[in-house]
Parts: structure tokens; sequence; C-alpha cells
């Protein structure tokens, strides 16, 4: 990586590099079955949470991209995870090398447009630092919020498969 990971800033939030410091938040919605219920389907301990820190992390230092730790401009109110990946996801169809975005907020804030807010934020950022390429996302099928948030963002389905033994809907978008 070539430069410290970016500080993104929107209207209402601020997003940045992942800390040890923001574990027990990240914990704390990963353990929330609200918010786990399309993502593996249940709450993940603090061990698989701890993994995910580090591999947001490990992203940025290997790769010059990952997630945002997304908090709340005014106070500072952990809202979230949004970013990009490549987890060399065994499924069919592969992502061949397209980077991923994702977003996963905490329960206690969804509803208040703050996903599409960070997710235009890292869709703009992302479109620099990639430039013209595909991006691609999966979604639960029966995850109805995050699939019309893909549809706003301008995502569209190419393939419906399995991953982990979960269906899941495989999204586009681009090049531009």
């Amino acid at each position: 990586m070539s430069s410290a990971p970016p500080v993104l800033h929107t209207e209402r939030l601020v997003m940045r590099m992942h800390t040890t410091d923001d574990f027990e938040d990240s914990a704390a919605m990963w353990g929330d079955p609200v918010v786990a219920r399309f993502i593996g389907g249940r709450p993940f301990s603090r061990e698989e949470v701890w993994s995910r820190l580090l591999r947001y992390v490990g992203h940025w230092a290997v790769l010059g991209f990952g997630y945002w730790c997304v908090r709340e401009a005014q106070g500072g109110r952990f809202v979230g995870e949004v970013g990009f990946a490549d987890l060399e996801r065994t499924l069919e169809p592969g992502f061949d090398g397209a980077p991923e975005i994702g977003w996963a907020l905490a329960s206690g804030v969804h509803g208040q447009g703050y996903a599409r807010e960070a997710a235009d934020a890292a869709m703009a950022w992302g479109d620099v630092h990639f430039g013209n390429v595909r991006t691609v996302c999966m979604i639960d099928p029966t995850n109805a919020p995050s699939i019309r948030l893909a549809d706003k963002l301008g995502y569209v389905p190419y393939a419906h498969t399995t991953y982990k033994d979960h269906a899941t809907i495989l999204f586009e978008r681009g090049p531009r």
C-alpha cells in the first residue's frame, strides 16, 4: 500500500480504517441477531469479530482498499462497516477478482439512510481508486432492504447461487 487509508467524510458520517478501539462496537453489532440474520444466519462470536477486524486492517495494508469503520460525525456514535474486499470466495459463478462491496449497520441506526450515504461515499472513492471496473456484491434473497439499496446504487442481479449452503443473489455494477 502506497499511502494511508483514506478518511471519508459525508454530511453526517466519518469513515476511517478500523482500529482496536472499534472492537467492542463491532462485536456488539455482529453479535446482534438482527444484523447477522442475513449474513451467516447467526450472531458472530467475539473471536470471529476479532478475525474480521484484523481482516479489514489487512486489506488496507496488503491490497490498498478495505472496509471503513463508519461513525456519526457529530458525537462519534458507531454506525457500522462499509467497504470493499477481496475475500477469494468459493462460489459459482466466481467474482473473477472484482472488488466486492459490502455494508452492515448497527440495528439501532437502520432506516436512517446511513447505508446509502456511506455506500455512496465508498463507491465514489472506489470509482477513483479502482477506475472503470466492475464491482460486485452478494445479498441474501430475503434481505429486501439491502436489495433495494443495491438497486439504488446501480447494482443489477446477474446470478442466483448458493454460498456456504445459503441461497444468495450476486449483483454487479459497471464498468462505468
